[in-house]
């Protein structure tokens, strides 16, 4: 039994940011504990035994002990289940619109991750076009549904709660790939609705620096705090703290730099 709810969580981990932008916008930050998992390390057995061997996080563990896997599922549970009007749409037709957007995600996240864990030059143009080709549809989404926005309904909703952490992430893509959206009206109304939850306060929980710096290890290829060929520190490492590293070199093609010269060791 526990006295409060207990997300289970990676530190700058997109998915429990969706948590962190729920709890800020009902001003209920203190209704949930989170505990930082190290994920360069092997799990806990006491975790493991709670999740019975599943290493995927975040989760949540509520009061009554019983354990919530996947962060929509989490998602949807805390906006139900908190005090106060909930963050989701109250009406049927406009819950079930933002669910469709919402339901666009998996691909756009998947996308976006494949395209950065990328490792070879030759293929960048084609995880480029998928990527593209999947802000076009976004776009046409939003231009269908509410062609000014910024947002899709009137005010930052579930819907952006969950997309804003991964437009947050593809940072990665801006400095390792210089990915940007190309100009014109495939992509204004998207571009519009992105800039908008990057710069909404509630979803200020991470920088540009402290993803670009997290992720180099991602960019070569190596994701989930594995180790890169030839280096001994994951680049998600606690220790030394991101703010005190130097930032990684750019070009992911040329293969790792060292420990040392990332900041990794002394």
């Amino acid at each position: 039994m526990t006295a409060k709810h207990i997300v289970y969580h990676i530190p700058v981990c997109p998915f429990s940011q969706r948590l962190e932008i729920l709890l800020a916008l009902r001003g209920q930050q203190d209704a949930v504990e989170f505990r930082v998992v190290d994920i360069t390390k092997l799990r806990d057995p006491e975790l493991l035994a709670k999740t019975q061997g599943t290493t995927a996080l975040p989760v949540l563990e509520i009061p009554d002990g019983t354990i919530l896997k996947e962060s929509l599922v989490i998602l949807r549970y805390l906006d139900e289940a908190l005090e106060g009007p909930m963050l989701r749409r109250s009406v049927p037709v406009e819950h079930a619109i933002e669910s469709m957007l919402i339901a666009k995600e998996g691909p756009f996240t998947m996308a976006g991750y494949l395209f950065v864990m990328n490792q070879d030059r030759d293929r960048r143009s084609e995880f480029n076009e998928k990527l593209l080709s999947l802000y076009r549809e976004i776009n046409s989404f939003l231009v269908d549904q509410n062609s000014e926005g910024p947002w899709l309904f009137g005010d930052f909703g579930l819907a952006e709660a969950v997309f804003a952490p991964m437009f947050k992430r593809f940072w990665f893509l801006d400095y390792y790939e210089e990915f940007q959206l190309p100009d014109g009206e495939e992509y204004d109304r998207v571009r519009g609705w992105r800039d908008a939850c990057m710069t909404h306060p509630a979803t200020d929980q991470v920088t540009e620096e402290e993803i670009v710096k997290l992720y180099y290890d991602y960019a070569l290829g190596a994701g989930n705090g594995a180790l890169v060929e030839g280096r001994s520190v994951s680049s998600f490492a606690f220790t030394p703290p991101w703010e005190d590293r130097p930032w990684p070199p750019r070009d992911k093609y040329a293969g790792t730099t060292s420990d040392k010269a990332l900041g990794l060791v002394a």
